[in-house]
């Protein structure tokens, strides 16, 4: 059984920063790829970025140069820092343990999400 609990969601100033924050329980953390997903209202769930078990990173063209991803194995966290953030970030943000299937990775586990909203 694999737990994740995020926090770090908030109301932010277009411009502003927010770090996301991911604590993962019941499972071996450093073997697993994780990744955050955000949708917004009348939207699907999109991956935003992933990060592998050694730390190499992706991320969707929206978000490019603005969030970073990373890991703290020993701390079983996951985080992502979100910069210049604008009013098109506001979502749910999820994380999630990514598996890798035939078709690319995808999310076996959810986070039960954390609320970003970024005014204009």
């Amino acid at each position: 059984q694999v737990q994740l609990v995020e926090s770090g969601g908030g109301l932010v100033q277009a411009g502003g920063s927010l770090r996301l924050s991911c604590a993962a329980s019941g499972s071996i953390f450093w073997r697993n790829a994780m990744g955050w997903y955000r949708q917004a209202p009348g939207n699907q769930r999109d991956l935003v970025a992933h990060i592998t078990t050694v730390g190499s990173t992706n991320y969707a063209d929206s978000v490019k140069g603005r969030f970073t991803i990373s890991r703290d194995n020993a701390k079983r966290t996951l985080y992502l820092q979100m910069n210049s953030l604008k009013p098109e970030d506001t979502a749910v943000y999820y994380c999630a343990k990514l598996r890798l299937r035939p078709k690319g990775l995808e999310a076996d586990y959810w986070g039960q999400g954390t609320q970003v909203t970024v005014s204009s």
